[in-house]
């Protein structure tokens, strides 16, 4: 019986390790709050990501409310430090098309995305994005 020729087997495994380094995203930040996204009518789909932060808003393993951004978590008078050295080192294009992407929970309270839109106002931020499922706006909380 002849032997099988595996000559081809490094190419082949080379290729597939390729493929998935390439379609693989990898998560810069870990989600140390816990959100339940909220849902709304008219959405549309987020711009570029390198121009774009998040800042998430939920609740910590302990239950409180907290803000997490760049992948710790800060109060609102934080913020504003944080998003100007961000601006800094963005090239002209990118601060021209920067973003805040706020993933808020569902049950946030409104006085806390007021106080970070405050803090992103105060930093110079003018685009921001809020996220959400699709779903029909009903304006009731389940």
């Amino acid at each position: 019986m002849p032997a099988l020729n595996t000559a081809s087997l490094p190419d082949l495994i080379f290729t597939v390790l390729f493929f998935f380094m390439i379609v693989t995203h990898i998560r810069t930040e870990e989600v140390q709050v816990k959100y339940t996204v909220p849902q709304g009518s008219g959405l549309t789909k987020a711009g570029s990501k390198t121009a774009t932060e998040n800042i998430y808003i939920g609740l910590t393993p302990e239950g409180a409310e907290a803000i997490q951004l760049g992948g710790r978590l800060v109060r609102p008078t934080e913020i504003v430090a944080y998003m100007k050295n961000r601006q800094k080192q963005m090239s002209v294009e990118d601060r021209k098309r920067f973003t805040v992407a706020i993933k808020a929970d569902r049950k946030t309270k409104m006085a806390t995305v007021n106080d970070v839109k405050t803090a992103l106002r105060k930093a110079g931020v003018r685009h921001i994005s809020y996220s959400a499922t699709e779903g029909a706006a009903t304006g009731k909380t389940p």
